[in-house]
């Protein structure tokens, strides 16, 4: 008798496409939170992958903090175009036009947290019940809490000591009116999970991800890119680099690293071989011990 193997690639695959199928299956109006960066890539490329021939059923959604780089901006327009998608975009800039939000200013004014209200109004606005992301457990604490469907009250609010559970991963996505659920479909990858299968299933990503040379400053502990929204102080000094970015956001806190690896190949062998968090090189991240769960009980990703 034959036996048919799985390999961890294609059981994490398979377990994704499960649990955005459910999300399909359960909600209204769900759609894909997409950043541009590898993890929301890779989610999008699962949701090609579970409803195929058909095209993707959800709307992808991005929240435009106005401080992107160039080059996420022009690749989340080219694959809108190939996958002939519907794109969602919520803009930061509006919300602060609108008054909606007050804009941090000083040397380490970044527009990351005016993302959750600009998120909220986009979600409220477009009647939308669930906001599929690709956040992982591996990144940071307060993601390692969260569950496949996490449940969000009226006020876009997460309580991580409210969250339902998921025996036999069955999913219970019942909520009231104004009620919304957030899914996260590759909870349990981890950052080389990612790379191995981007690089098995030859997904492409931004240029960003590959080493390349860059002006940048060296501010927290990682190499910031100089940018026309980087507020320079006294001793900032301004050099050219190799470097790439673990992860992708707004540019004025996504830190890059020195590296060598232009290839897939080689930044599956340099991930491999590193013991930080790619959330490390965050800047938001840093501002305190419980950054990330704070601005997640707010709504946020």
């Amino acid at each position: 008798m034959s036996k048919y193997y799985l390999n961890y690639l294609d059981e994490l695959e398979s377990e994704a496409i499960y649990v955005l199928r459910e999300v399909y299956s359960q909600f209204q109006n769900p759609v894909i939170l997409f950043s541009g960066g590898k993890d929301s890539i890779v989610l999008t490329h699962l949701a090609k992958k579970a409803f195929f021939p058909a095209k993707i059923p959800f709307a992808l959604m991005h929240v435009d903090t106005g401080h992107n780089f160039p080059e996420t901006i022009q690749f989340r327009d080219d694959l809108i175009e190939k996958l002939g998608a519907r794109l969602i975009v919520g803009s930061v800039q509006e919300s602060i036009d609108n008054g909606r939000v007050a804009e941090e200013k000083g040397k380490n004014a970044t527009r990351n947290a005016l993302q959750t209200t600009t998120l909220l109004d986009a979600i409220e606005s477009n009647k939308v019940d669930c906001a599929i992301g690709g956040g992982r457990r591996d990144e940071e604490k307060a993601r390692a809490k969260e569950r496949f469907f996490s449940h969000r009250d009226d006020f876009g609010q997460w309580d991580p000591k409210n969250q339902r559970p998921e025996l036999w991963n069955l999913f219970n996505g019942k909520c009231f009116e104004g009620e919304h659920f957030r899914a996260f479909p590759i909870s349990n990858w981890t950052e080389m999970d990612v790379w191995n299968y981007i690089k098995r299933e030859n997904i492409e990503i931004p240029s960003l991800y590959f080493a390349h040379e860059r002006e940048v400053v060296w501010r927290n502990g990682s190499w910031i890119p100089n940018s026309e929204y980087l507020i320079m102080d006294e001793g900032d000094e301004i050099v050219r680099k190799k470097i790439r970015f673990r992860t992708l956001g707004d540019i004025t806190i996504t830190g890059g690293i020195e590296s060598e690896a232009d290839t897939l190949e080689k930044i599956v062998e340099e991930v491999s071989a590193m013991r930080q968090t790619e959330r490390g090189n965050r800047a938001d991240d840093k501002r305190s011990e419980t950054a990330m769960e704070d601005r997640k009980r707010q709504g946020y990703f």
